[in-house]
């Protein structure tokens, strides 16, 4: 008797799919043909696997945001200086493929793009964003403790200013498709974690 790959691992496989497809087309633009096609699943296996579009959505995107949080935070918490590696995700913006880009804005797209549409899912994605922006808070506050960042701020608004500057960079980025002109953008907002 043969043992298959374990049930857990294929559907993250195919939820890896839906996160695709939905990072490219946002909820709304997404049909259910889309998600069947890329998962490669019949639409009985994708009801009985994953329920409704809605519910895959918010399943692939707690998957998405969940990792990408966590790998993050290890990141930080294994730095030296935190703020070098803040300062570095918002410079890889400026330098990431198109393709890349577009998974990077999904978190923020999902907010304004479920604005009411469903009030459950724009909370569950509100809430991942503040997952971020915590991120950023408990980063800038243990920088300052350290007197690795000399701002007097508080990090919470630091924090904040944050988010506001990675929502309107991935709106500035489409603006502006160049790696020069978004870098020394990117350099001048983050002149205050100097």
């Amino acid at each position: 008797m043969s043992v298959g790959r374990p049930k857990e691992f294929l559907e993250d496989k195919v939820l890896d799919k839906a996160i695709d497809v939905f990072c490219l087309r946002g909820y709304e633009g997404t049909s259910t043909e889309d998600l069947l096609k890329a998962m490669k699943l019949g639409k009985g296996s994708m009801y009985h696997a994953f329920g409704s579009k809605r519910e895959l959505f918010n399943m692939a995107l707690n998957r998405y945001l969940d990792r990408f949080i966590v790998d993050f935070e290890k990141e930080l918490d294994a730095s030296e200086n935190p703020v070098d590696n803040i300062k570095a995700f918002f410079r890889a913006i400026a330098t990431e493929g198109n393709d890349e880009h577009k998974r990077g804005c999904f978190m923020g797209n999902s907010v304004v793009g479920l604005a009411g549409i469903d009030l459950s899912m724009t909370k569950n994605a509100t809430e991942k964003l503040k997952a971020l922006e915590e991120l950023f808070f408990v980063y800038i506050r243990r920088a300052q403790m350290q007197g690795q960042l000399i701002s007097k701020e508080s990090p919470r608004l630091l924090a904040r200013n944050l988010i506001t500057f990675w929502n309107g960079l991935n709106i500035t980025r489409r603006m502006y498709p160049n790696q020069q002109i978004l870098t020394e953008l990117i350099d001048f907002q983050l002149s205050f974690l100097n």
